[in-house]
């Protein structure tokens, strides 16, 4: 009945989230869903990946839902103080401790400052000129005056080298997904490229593939 009812409203036009914020129970299904793969997902960027949370004091995860991957950082990292931000009506969902912080608001307007902001499962949901405005606002929103100040974004990269078919085979099937539902779509490195240097950022990183479909992009302001 809810997946009949998104279908209806996507062919009105209406854009996927506005979907889900009319239909709540759709919503909650959803971000069940997008908690449930941020914890292997996590776990294995933290498991790969330690340096990229070194030097940092303070990290935001921008569309970070109800804080499943935060909480996952915050355990591993207990100095550092972790900022949920979402839309208000995602936000207030997510639990607030001592080393974490809950903030709503749209990521189109203002991101709230730190170190380091994390994007996961995000870019890939907008099309390149969205993606440049936000990647614009993160840039806006990292505070430190070292060079440690960093975007990390965790998503797909279509031609990034692997010898896994099946990895190559999901990375394609998600494609469709993002262009039938949300009319956007997984991008390669050219592409990737293109949207980073497009929003301003002096440089960046691509770390191999060792969580199933999905790469880390490490971006320098």
């Amino acid at each position: 009945m809810y997946l009949e009812s998104l279908i209806d409203k996507l062919y009105e036009g209406k854009q996927f989230f506005e979907v889900v914020k009319e239909i709540p129970k759709f919503g909650t299904l959803y971000n069940e869903a997008m908690a449930s793969t941020s914890k292997s997902l996590m776990r294995g960027l933290l498991a790969s990946y330690p340096h990229i949370f070194d030097g940092i004091n303070s990290l935001v995860d921008v569309g970070g839902g109800t804080g499943a991957a935060v909480r996952i950082i915050a355990e591993a990292y207990p100095r550092l103080k972790c900022t949920v931000f979402d839309l208000p009506h995602v936000a207030q969902n997510a639990m607030k401790t001592d080393s974490i912080d809950v903030v709503g608001g749209d990521m189109f307007q203002k991101i709230p400052p730190a170190d380091a902001i994390f994007l996961k499962n995000v870019l890939h949901d907008w099309a390149d000129e969205d993606c440049i405005r936000i990647l614009k606002r993160c840039k806006e929103a990292i505070k430190s005056s070292k060079n440690d100040g960093k975007v990390i974004v965790v998503d797909i990269i279509l031609d990034f080298e692997n010898d896994d078919p099946k990895v190559t085979e999901t990375s394609l099937l998600l494609d469709i997904s993002m262009m039938c539902l949300h009319g956007s779509q997984e991008r390669n490195k050219q592409e990737w490229h293109d949207i980073i240097l497009g929003a301003g950022y002096s440089g960046y990183k691509i770390y191999p593939v060792q969580l199933g479909v999905y790469s880390v992009i490490e971006l320098s302001p």
